[in-house]
């Protein structure tokens, strides 16, 4: 149980930065919309894989009901 906690020690760190950077532009978009629209918002996602690898998200920002 020892080796196995000094390995979970000794193993890098993840790095979070893209994951931290893409969170904190959702919240500016969240921000934007809800300046542009004029109250909270609703929103729908759309995913796509490209053949290359990359993920393509599109947010839909709609008046929230």
């Amino acid at each position: 149980m020892t080796a196995i906690a000094q390995a979970v020690a000794d193993s890098p760190k993840r790095d979070n930065s893209v994951y931290h950077k893409a969170m904190s532009e959702a919240r500016q978009a969240f921000e934007a919309a809800e300046a542009a629209i004029g109250g909270p918002v609703e929103v729908t996602t759309k995913t796509k894989l490209k053949r290359n690898g990359q993920y393509v998200v599109k947010w839909i920002f709609r008046p929230a009901e």
